[in-house]
């Protein structure tokens, strides 16, 4: 039976009306993001450099996107825990991942049977900043620079050692690149973290120990410690008599921690493009750039690409030195 002209038109308008509304429902939906708080999971506790700089992130995403970004600590293996519970995540959006380096380039390629592969698990979003660390030793060594320390460290085999936050950890794997860069026999005593290293450090239960430089400048101010250099490839603006470590003599040695904004990997691109955005306009607020800069920290930004292909550079990079080092957990 066929419809009358009158009826068949009033149908065929109404399936156009609800395709139409439809149509800005959806549109409106993608442009919403986000419409709900959104997690950004730190594989710290509280307190340290990764947690500080996420707070600064969390709270320039709220005011740029007017939302809730809030940050959930979830600390434990050496940030491996919170690594594979992000990489398991809904690819919403809504659960982020702000990370240093170690878990993403070195802890691969110490621990066997990882339970994410940082490679595949992850899109990265927005490179945030890096810090150098600062090879200090105790003052009862004497020695004020590199050349010494050196020689003494050869003309000594085995004497001498060097202390890291944990097997893997940036610290350890630049003592692992200095060893190998100098050819000097020096032992690595792994600690469970930078506090107590440092605490035995002053104390003089070891000799040296590449720190993070700004947990590590109160006390080269106090002259508890002595820098020897930096091991970024400028010199800090914290510690500008401090040289790096080409110029103190060791070419091709750089090192440093950094830390970044990434998502599970099958986020929308468009959320990542919302979230790159908003992150370029937080990095440029002038008391963001004033706090990060305080902590002896550069900014870096750059696209999601140019953070993705760095860390694509740091992941064979530190796999290689590990390598070498025989570094396995």
């Amino acid at each position: 039976m066929k419809l009358p002209f009158q009826k068949l038109k009033l149908r065929g308008l109404g399936a156009w009306t609800c395709a139409l509304f439809l149509s800005f429902s959806a549109a409106a939906g993608a442009a919403a993001y986000p419409e709900r708080t959104v997690e950004i999971i730190v594989p710290y506790a509280a307190g340290g450099s990764t947690d500080s700089t996420a707070r600064l992130v969390a709270k320039g995403l709220s005011d740029q996107l007017k939302q809730s970004f809030v940050v959930v600590n979830r600390p434990g293996a050496g940030g491996m825990i919170a690594h594979a519970d992000v990489s398991k995540a809904d690819p919403n959006g809504y659960t982020l991942l702000f990370s240093a380096a170690g878990p993403l380039t070195v802890t691969p390629h110490s621990y066997d049977n990882i339970a994410y592969d940082p490679l595949k698990a992850f899109k990265p979003i927005k490179l945030v900043s890096a810090v150098p660390l600062m090879l200090v030793v105790n003052p009862k060594l004497k020695d004020h620079d590199l050349e010494s320390l050196i020689k003494l460290a050869k003309d000594n085999p085995g004497s001498l050692n060097y202390g890291s936050f944990g097997v893997g950890s940036a610290a350890h794997l630049a003592g692992e690149q200095f060893k190998l860069l100098t050819k000097v026999d020096i032992t690595h005593v792994p600690y469970k973290g930078s506090a107590p290293a440092l605490a035995d450090l002053l104390g003089g239960q070891i000799d040296m120990m590449f720190d993070v430089l700004v947990t590590a400048l109160p006390h080269v101010q106090s002259g508890k410690l002595l820098p020897i250099a930096v091991t970024s490839d400028v010199r800090s603006s914290l510690l500008p008599e401090v040289p790096t470590m080409a110029e103190a003599g060791v070419q091709g040695f750089e090192a440093q921690t950094w830390f970044g904004l990434l998502a599970p990997a099958n986020v929308d691109q468009s959320v990542i493009d919302e979230l790159s955005k908003a992150m370029d306009a937080v990095l440029a607020d002038p008391e963001i750039k004033k706090t990060i800069l305080s902590q002896g920290m550069e900014i870096q930004g750059g696209t999601p690409a140019d953070f993705d292909a760095f860390f694509r550079s740091e992941y064979d990079k530190w796999g290689a030195i590990a390598k070498q080092a025989g570094i396995k957990k």
